[in-house]
């Protein structure tokens, strides 16, 4: 009997499906390790086993549940209902299988009730049924709009999204607390991960690599807070850099020879100010036939080049073991023969490791860190240092880091949202005890019009000392992107 004439008038749906699959709760904490039949890593297609749907199916159905009887509400808990009685001839469906039967259902009920629904409203209901499902939920449609670059969920009504910089509500709600948390189960579970009262906060990734943050209650009050910060499916270049306005092509220039001639870098900016974005230009600048390891808390880098080993951190199990810190694969990456060490971002002890192996012969590391400035960024170099625990005199840190570092690439995020590098700063050495710096570009800006800032990164006239490494490598550079032979503008 095919799957349309079981769902005739009277047909009497499975009596297993009316019962709530063990595991249904969002906020249930799982074993780590154990996933379930969400999202493809790689975006292939994907067979869906049969608890795995009914699960989803159940959680959507449940989740239909409204005040004042909404009929659309109510037609989409139907089709959710019915669908669930079916999951037994879907076993190993493939998700494209399954959007086929839901499609069935929907059109089945729908002409069953005369449900009169504009084309929009139709394709709306359907797709948000779908969402439910088979995707994120509400979210499903932001995460699908390539303009939008950060989705922030700020409890089940207040969602929020970034367009160009700007911060804007968005159009999309949840129903409640546990709808919300019924997608941040389906987020976190196929990575290991889980979240709960006793564990509030969770890092994960979504299938695309994009970076999401969860807070629950009790910590955070409004409610489950998801912070999803979407990447581009195809990676940004320098060339889109130079497009936004990011970057000059002179910059471009200079930065893929320091790459190629493994000069060690630090990205320093502030929280959104596209330091992932850029780290990931400059990876794309190593050539290709180099052994390069990442390290990173969630795996976000999108390496092109074929020799790249990703490496990403753990957290503790329920027991609290377990953990495996930045630190850890830092140290560990250094056995693996690296070429190329790529840390996502430093934020304590493991920035002295990284210290040590820019020192040890692994030329042209990369890390990020939070500063508001390339002075700053040095300053918590130093203190990351001291988090390690080594009783290690300020000086022979400063030492390690003039000896270490040999530029750093300052980003900001402007007050009309646009991303900018601001700086790029020579570390220079030692001058007794301070570390001397010079800065190569720098930001001038003009004017502030339309909303918009305007100006420049132009060349400040300093050659920088490294230049000597760049033409060994190879790279010969022009006077002219230093500013030398041009009149300086005031």
């Amino acid at each position: 009997m095919s799957l349309l004439e079981r769902l005739k008038p009277g047909s009497t749906p499975q009596q297993g499906g009316q019962t709530p699959p063990a595991g249904g709760q969002g906020n249930a904490p799982r074993p780590t390790g154990q996933t379930t039949g969400g999202g493809s890593v790689n975006n292939q297609p994907q067979k869906v086993s049969v608890s795995a749907a009914a699960s989803r199916a159940n959680d959507a159905a449940g989740a239909a549940q409204t005040k004042g009887g909404n009929p659309h509400a109510e037609f989409k808990q139907r089709v959710q209902n019915k669908l669930l009685a079916e999951m037994d001839q879907l076993e190993g469906a493939r998700k494209s299988e399954i959007r086929t039967a839901i499609e069935e259902l929907f059109n089945t009920i729908l002409a069953e009730e005369s449900m009169v629904l504009s084309r929009t409203e139709r394709q709306r209901l359907f797709e948000a049924i779908v969402a439910d499902i088979l995707g994120f939920g509400p979210m499903q449609i932001l995460l699908d709009d390539d303009t939008i670059s950060e989705v922030m969920v700020n409890g089940p009504k207040n969602v929020f999204v970034e367009r160009k910089g700007q911060i804007t509500r968005a159009q999309v709600a949840f129903d409640d607390d546990d709808h919300v948390l019924r997608i941040i189960d389906r987020i976190v579970a196929p990575l290991g991960r889980r979240v709960d009262e006793s564990s509030p906060m969770v890092d994960a990734r979504l299938p695309d690599g994009s970076r999401v943050n969860v807070v629950i209650r009790p910590i955070a009050l409004c409610g489950p807070t998801i912070t999803i910060r979407k990447f581009s499916k195809t990676p940004l270049t320098h060339h889109d850099l130079i497009r936004f306005g990011s970057m000059t092509p002179e910059i471009a220039e200079f930065l893929r020879g320091c790459i190629i001639a493994a000069l060690n870098g630090v990205v320093s900016g502030g929280t959104g100010s596209g330091k992932t974005t850029l780290l990931n230009v400059l990876s794309s600048f190593i050539p290709n036939h180099e052994r390069i390891i990442t390290v990173e808390n969630a795996a976000e880098l999108q390496l092109q080049q074929e020799h790249v080993i990703t490496l990403e951190t753990r957290p503790a199990n329920i027991e609290g073991s377990g953990a495996v810190t930045i630190q850890d694969l830092v140290v560990n990456c250094l056995r693996m023969r690296p070429e190329r060490i790529v840390v996502g971002e430093c934020r304590s002890g493991e920035a002295l490791d990284m210290l040590q192996a820019m020192n040890t012969g692994h030329d042209g590391s990369l890390t990020t860190l939070h500063a508001n400035t390339p002075r700053d960024s040095v300053a918590r170099l130093e203190v990351m240092c001291l988090m390690a625990g080594m009783d290690l005199p300020v000086r022979a840190i400063r030492e390690q880091i003039a000896g270490a570092v040999d530029f750093v690439v300052q980003q900001a995020r402007m007050r009309d949202g646009s991303r900018k590098i601001t700086h790029i700063t020579e570390i220079q050495g030692m001058e007794g005890d301070m570390i001397t710096m010079s800065d190569i570009f720098e930001f001038e800006q003009i004017g502030f019009e339309g909303g918009k800032i305007i100006g420049r990164i132009r060349p400040t006239g300093i050659r920088p000392k490294f230049m000597e490494r760049m033409e060994d490598a190879g790279i010969n550079l022009p006077p002219q992107i230093f500013g030398i032979g041009q009149p300086q503008r005031r």
